[in-house]
């Protein structure tokens, strides 16, 4: 099941929601771009709640990559994160336990008991713990995406193949998948249509593996 989160407006902005997706609608919530305020986390959490942790979220721009850890909340197994990320994404937030784009891995590492482990940017995992996939398309280079961060030099097929080591490897729990940038942010045409396209070749490879 591919299921939506709209909080900055970005998907409609690119026309792009797959066909009998779920969309969760979340302009609403203040607060929440980048650094999520508690009031904003308990009402995204709230939101979320009725949904099980399975299949592909589509999560937005990388201001809203905090989302992952309040899907994962949701897992009661023992499972590893691969995160695919041009940043880490674990750095000590800068307002106390505020949970953000930037420190949602830490706090996830801090907070959840069922998370054993987490690996960034390798198909190298060890071991059989079921996995939780974490896709920023920051991770890409500008042929393949473009955000409004800071980007890698990763080609989409290297993404492609690292995630079908993972995908034959490992049972996958849930995958996200967030990036993008938005006209307030001075998105044009051109970056929706490479989005858009990545986008579409991400959602065909999980939709063969059944995610």
């Amino acid at each position: 099941m591919n299921t939506f989160i709209n909080i900055s407006g970005l998907f409609k902005e690119e026309s792009w929601i797959l066909p009998g997706a779920r969309i969760l609608d979340l302009e609403h919530i203040q607060g929440s771009c980048c650094y999520c305020d508690p009031k904003a986390e308990e009402a995204i959490r709230e939101a979320l709640q009725p949904f099980p942790a399975g299949g592909v979220h589509w999560i937005d721009s990388g201001d809203y990559h905090y989302l992952s850890k309040l899907w994962m909340e949701k897992i009661s197994e023992p499972f590893a994160l691969s995160l695919f990320d041009n940043h880490p994404d674990d750095q000590q937030t800068a307002f106390g336990s505020i949970l953000s784009c930037g420190s949602w891995v830490r706090s996830a590492r801090e907070g959840l008991p069922f998370m054993k482990a987490d690996y960034l940017n390798t198909a190298d995992i060890p071991g059989s713990l079921p996995l939780y996939l974490s896709i920023d398309l920051d991770y890409l280079s500008r042929d393949y995406a473009r955000t409004d961060w800071d980007q890698g030099t990763a080609s989409l097929d290297e993404l492609l193949q690292k995630l079908s080591v993972l995908c034959s490897g490992h049972r996958i729990i849930a995958v996200d998948i967030c990036g993008g940038i938005t006209q307030a942010k001075g998105a044009r045409a051109e970056d929706y249509r490479i989005n858009v396209r990545t986008r579409s070749a991400l959602a065909e490879f999980f939709r063969k593996w059944e995610v």
